[in-house]
């Protein structure tokens, strides 16, 4: 029998990159998933995670929750196991040894939740804001450095391709000119009018487990969008008003507030409102040669001026970005996992977010006080 050594080779060589490619697939295409745990279930944003957890980044492997009626309520909703509840956070930990952690309570309860994961190595992803208040913030973030944790914050906005769009647009497009004043708005009609479940609106509305109000609630969402635009420089001055337009409501805490941050070349304003008639989520931002106008989570609108008061206008309708940037818990595994490197000031960042704390205490200083607070 006669060997065709050159199609022997070649089969070798065929066989060997198969090999290669199945090997490149375990190792990079295939990760592991994040083992998480939740640690919380009152805050309704949970939601978010649970109608995530199809995806491949991550696996949920435990959830802390005392209250078993409410635990009840979601293992119906999302078939999972009561074997899966724990609690305590050190039971969770001791049995299912979680690599990171995302918290869904009130947030008094995120300084807690860090000092018992940052000391195991454990990372942790917080829903907005980052603290109750500046002092749990900068305890927060020493202890994250102390222990190389990654300490993220979640706000929806983060994953808008609008927010991403317009950054583009006004910082590597310059296509309305150099910034001189930005508009942000949020919020709806208020917890209670909206109808959120008990188990959030009993912390929601309480200024010790919530930090304020509206303040707190929709300002910090201006903030994190702001320092990020601005890549970390903090405003000169902060000066604020609040309001309770429903105290049957919202008997302990503000309602409305307007934010007004002073830049060195220009001026922010952030409107956050439980009395809002339609819920919002949207920003402006204007430059000297026009202004783009973030309507939604999709919808953006380019008008570049034209004389005394006209323009052009372009309508922007936008997809949802690539993953992992089209979801918080799959950024959260990436991050972890180191696959991408999260910038500085980046919208999850920590460095941010310690700087919203910084704006919102100031804020409610402001507030409380009927001056201004200067910051530099």
């Amino acid at each position: 029998m006669v060997v065709d050594q050159n199609k022997l080779n070649m089969k070798v060589a065929i066989t060997l990159l198969i090999i290669t490619q199945m090997l490149s697939m375990n190792l990079f295409g295939q990760r592991e998933p994040l083992e998480i745990g939740i640690i919380g279930l009152t805050h309704t944003h949970v939601h978010w995670i649970f109608n995530s957890d199809k995806r491949s980044e991550f696996e949920i492997v435990g959830i802390v929750e005392p209250n078993k009626e409410l635990v009840l309520e979601y293992a119906k909703q999302y078939q999972f196991s009561m074997d899966l509840v724990y609690d305590t956070i050190e039971e969770l930990i001791d049995a299912k040894h979680p690599k990171a952690v995302t918290a869904f309570g009130n947030i008094y309860d995120h300084l807690m939740i860090v000092e018992t994961c940052a000391p195991r190595g454990i990372h942790v992803m917080v829903e907005k804001p980052l603290a109750v208040n500046l002092e749990h913030a900068k305890r927060m973030e020493s202890l994250a450095k102390k222990h190389r944790i990654h300490l993220l914050t979640n706000y929806e906005t983060t994953w808008y391709p609008t927010s991403h769009k317009a950054y583009e647009l006004l910082k590597k497009d310059s296509i309305v000119g150099d910034l001189r004043k930005i508009i942000v708005r949020d919020g709806h009609k208020g917890p209670k009018k909206i109808g959120i479940n008990e188990e959030f609106l009993e912390w929601l509305i309480d200024p010790d487990l919530n930090g304020g109000g509206a303040i707190i609630d929709f300002g910090c969402y201006g903030a994190n969008l702001l320092t990020w635009i601005m890549e970390g420089e903090k405003p000169n001055k902060v000066t604020a008003i609040t309001q309770q337009q429903q105290p049957e409501n919202n008997p302990k805490v503000d309602d409305e507030a307007i934010i007004i941050l002073t830049y060195e070349h220009s001026i922010a304003i952030i409107q956050a409102s439980w009395n809002w008639p339609i819920g919002r989520k949207d920003m402006e931002i204007y430059g000297l040669k026009g202004a783009i106008y973030l309507d939604n989570r999709h919808d953006l609108r380019i008008r570049l001026a034209e004389g005394y008061d006209g323009f052009t206008e372009e309508k922007i309708n936008l997809q949802e970005r690539e993953s992992p940037y089209d979801d918080p818990f799959a950024f959260f595994a990436a991050i972890v996992n180191n696959e991408i490197e999260l910038q500085p000031f980046d919208l999850s960042s920590l460095e941010n977010n310690v700087i919203v704390m910084e704006i919102l205490d100031a804020a409610i200083k402001s507030a409380n006080s009927n001056q201004s607070v200067d910051l530099k």
